[in-house]
């Protein structure tokens, strides 16, 4: 031991506990066994901007705080969903309280020790050493993901697994997270299901789930999660999973209820505050939306896990209620946002929205018009998004409503209708965004019915053997909406029929170059999770996944699936 010991010399640690003799303790225990670098914060939210903002080797986390509403957990959580923990850090939790349920919901967290209070420094030094040990065991997997070789770092994982090997449990939920990562969906959930039967865990039952919804069966998905919140009923990841699944199934009412015991169990969990308020707001009660959003940006606004969009929605709720100073906060926080990323393509966009809600409050209508128009020159482009479109539509709506004739913006609403109504859940999030205009909201619907009739006529030609008839009949009609469902269904066509469509290298060489301009591979994807990054609730951080996250491309660009 006194080997790895020496090793600590060289390590970060830092120590997170709002009381000054508990926390003064554990850095005289740190540097007592020799580690280098110690650093202090006495509140979570300090915890979590030193951890976005640098990398530790350790961390000891007291699990409750005083005056706080967030504890150790909610922290480890965030931070876990959001893959700002490295591989390497060892995440400690120390905490009084020794009951089982507690331990084990810390151990579902992916956490690597937990220690009770009073705890000498030989037993800190102990769990430390034995989770640096656990990833040193795993090192050839990781070693594996690091260099991004994730099938041969799966079939390590099924490999352990198999054998029960050391760690064979921490390395199924490795193996069962790559798995879904590279697309390997009945593979993930055959493992998950096999360590349910070997020992039933909650991970695995939500392992389970995901792997469902990734496959397109959402209710199967609601299921299979209703057994385990019955059996946990204080797990929180699997609430953000069933959320996401009522969602795809059309079910907003469900799904806000969902979103709303989830932050009821984790209130200061800026990402579930951020989907629960953006639930509210499109489909349930806009006031609860709003107070959720700006208790979002009251606590995350400087976390790179806050997203911008919510200030999007504080905005055009500042205007509705003639709130100048309210709108102005909003639009001068944008800026705040814009000024630490003055690269970024998606909030330059975000203000010109914003801009456009400053022409009309200030009754500028040359102005809002020419803004409007201008982002509405756009709806064709590939960055153009589904949050785009709801922020173009909610601007046209505001304009309309005003009295402000609009001579070109039905064709406009027809467009991103086509292009963006791929599910039912997504039309909806539309016709919400355009409330007060029910004649926007009834061509939506309508643009709606045409891709469902578009899909249906091909899938018909299909049926009756002609599948390339059918795959060129989704190319046309997706090439003119850029509709990701059709895109998508000319590539499963293609790939159900390979070998039998005369055509065939020339079809996918036209429908790949349609995914790759338009992202239509990024639609299936749940409320507030970011498909492109890889992390969902209920997942095990893995090293390729860790990066300071990028501000989200918009909860609502995420919260569509393929299907109706």
């Amino acid at each position: 031991m006194s080997a790895t010991v020496s090793d600590l010399q060289s390590t970060r640690a830092l120590v997170v506990d709002g009381n000054p003799r508990s926390r003064s303790i554990l850095v005289s225990q740190l540097k007592e066994f020799g580690v280098g670098t110690i650093v202090q914060c006495p509140k979570l939210a300090d915890a979590r901007q030193r951890l976005e903002m640098a990398n530790f080797d350790i961390v000891i986390c007291e699990q409750y705080f005083e005056r706080e509403d967030t504890t150790g957990q909610e922290l480890l959580d965030d931070l876990r969903r959001n893959h700002l923990l490295p591989y390497f850090t060892v995440f400690v939790m120390v905490t009084s309280e020794a009951t089982y349920a507690k331990v084990a919901e810390a151990a579902e967290s992916a956490l690597d020790a937990y220690v009770l209070k009073p705890h000498t420094a030989q037993t800190l030094s102990a769990r430390i050493l034995q989770a640096r040990e656990r990833k040193e065991s795993l090192k050839a997997i990781f070693s594996s993901i690091e260099c991004e070789q994730y099938a041969e770092a799966a079939a390590l994982c099924q490999q352990r697994f198999n054998e029960r090997g050391e760690y064979w449990l921490y390395a199924a939920r490795i193996g069962a997270e790559l798995m879904l990562r590279i697309g390997q969906l009945t593979e993930a959930q055959q493992l998950y299901e096999a360590v349910v039967q070997a020992n039933t865990l909650p991970w695995a039952k939500l392992g389970v789930a995901r792997a469902q919804l990734e496959q397109g069966y959402p209710a199967r998905a609601t299921t299979t999660l209703q057994s385990l919140i019955e059996t946990e009923p204080g797990y929180s990841d699997a609430y953000d999973v069933m959320g996401r699944a009522q969602f795809e199934l059309g079910n907003f009412q469900n799904a806000l209820a969902t979103f709303k015991m989830s932050t009821k169990l984790t209130p200061g969990s800026v990402n579930r505050l951020l989907k629960h308020g953006m639930m509210a707001y499109y489909a349930g009660d806009r006031a609860e939306g709003l107070e959720l959003l700006d208790r979002a940006t009251r606590i995350g606004l400087d976390s790179k896990l806050f997203d911008a969009q919510a200030l999007v929605l504080l905005a055009f709720a500042r205007l509705d209620n003639s709130d100048q100073r309210g709108l102005m906060r909003a639009i001068e926080q944008l800026h705040h946002l814009a000024g630490k990323k003055p690269d970024s393509a998606r909030l330059q966009r975000l203000i010109d929205v914003a801009n456009c809600l400053i022409s009309i409050h200030e009754y500028q209508t040359a102005r809002a018009l020419d803004d409007m128009r201008r982002l509405a020159k756009t709806i064709q482009d590939p960055a153009f998004d589904f949050e785009s479109a709801s922020n173009l539509l909610a601007l046209m709506t505001r304009l309309a409503m005003r009295s402000i004739q609009l001579y070109e913006v039905d064709a406009a609403v027809d467009t991103m209708g086509q292009r963006f109504c791929t599910s039912r859940a997504l039309t909806e999030l539309l016709a919400c965004a355009a409330t007060g205009r029910p004649d926007f909201i009834n061509r939506i619907r309508a643009a709606h019915s045409d891709i469902l009739k578009f899909t249906e006529q091909a899938m018909t030609l299909s049926l009756k053997g002609e599948p390339q008839r059918a795959v060129e009949a989704l190319l046309e009609h997706g090439a003119t909406t850029l509709n990701a469902k059709l895109i998508e269904s000319a590539h499963l066509v293609l790939h159900r029929y390979a070998g039998r469509v005369p055509d065939e290298a020339v079809l996918k060489a036209r429908a790949q170059a349609l995914r790759e301009t338009y992202r239509t591979t990024e639609i299936h994807a749940g409320l507030g999770e970011q498909a492109h990054t890889g992390h969902a609730a209920g997942g095990v951080s893995l090293p390729s996944g860790y990066r300071p996250p990028q501000n989200s491309e918009g909860l609502l660009a995420k919260m569509g699936a393929v299907g109706a």
